[in-house]
């Protein structure tokens, strides 16, 4: 999921439009982009839209995003969309795996409801909109064999911390503590064995900015990034999707491992290449796979 695109349940033109957006995966938002008077509503219609668009031949992947655990909202967001089959549910605000745990037992009671296979509604965490779970990201090891990636939110974490703002002057550099977060989850992701994918770039002017953060996000590890309007999608999608030089580079490795099987380290293009860079031509040729699937 190279492109994961928000989209507030509740309005219909917007969903008509994420289909065909080219992202990777929708996630139709239940939580702060719908007013507490549309929750029902929003329900409704994203249970409509994934029974009517899963059957499609090559839909994106469909997410929906519920209210965090701490509201009285969130049983009835997965009540109201578990029969349809999402893929996954995205978890806003967890305190920590436990959270994931706790989201899990209810999906397989949903799952059971609706007589879908068991552990097959998969879960994405925001695993930094808390300032707590930022101290046990350690617990999202091992929390739900449903959990596939951990993200981060910059937004939330700086309305808690009370910040004045996230970003320095040139609005693209993240301040420190975002920093932190956003390099805390990609190691934290790594260490439970899941994707890591970068947060939302908020400001819609700047197209080089996003540009440039997608690029960034995938040269340290991150598989993806979400993203809030469609516009955004085709840049994001390019900056994960490796270049035929990369690719090129990368099967000269693995062939080279091949054609030298039992030895250690190797000379290519000048430079000395070992295990970890064989490891990292082999994610680089699965990436460009998948991006041909999609």
């Amino acid at each position: 999921m190279r492109s994961l695109l928000f989209i507030p349940a509740d309005d219909e033109r917007k969903l008509g439009k994420g289909f065909n957006s080219g992202a990777d995966a929708l996630i139709l938002d239940l939580e702060d982009s719908v007013s507490p008077a549309r929750k029902p509503a929003a329900r409704t219609l994203a249970a409509q839209y994934i029974a009517d668009a899963s059957p499609r031949e090559g839909r994106p992947r469909l997410y929906v995003r519920i209210n965090a655990l701490e509201t009285d909202l969130w049983q009835d967001d997965v009540a109201g969309v578990t029969a349809a089959r999402p893929d996954g549910i995205v978890l806003p605000k967890p305190r920590s795996g436990d959270d994931v745990h706790k989201l899990s037992l209810a999906l397989r009671h949903g799952e059971e409801q609706a007589g879908a296979a068991i552990g097959s509604t998969r879960i994405i965490a925001i695993a930094t909109e808390t300032p707590a779970s930022l101290f046990q990201l350690h617990t999202y090891a091992d929390s739900s064999s449903r959990l596939v990636a951990l993200t981060w939110g910059g937004e939330d974490l700086a309305a808690v911390v009370g910040a004045a703002g996230n970003r320095e002057a040139d609005g693209r550099t993240w301040t420190s503590p975002y920093r932190l977060a956003r390099d805390l989850t990609l190691i934290a992701a790594a260490a439970a064995g899941v994707k890591a994918i970068d947060t939302v770039f908020v400001n819609l002017s700047d197209a080089e900015g996003l540009a440039l953060e997608a690029q960034a996000a995938a040269r340290d590890g991150f598989i993806g990034k979400m993203a809030i309007h469609p516009n955004q999608i085709a840049t994001i999608n390019a900056a994960f999707t490796p270049s035929t030089e990369e690719v090129a580079a990368a099967e000269e490795i693995v062939r080279l491992f091949a054609d030298n099987p039992g030895t250690g380290a190797l000379a290519h293009r000048g430079q000395m290449v070992d295990k970890p860079h064989l490891a990292r031509a082999e994610r680089t040729l699965a990436r460009a796979r998948a991006a041909r699937r999609n």
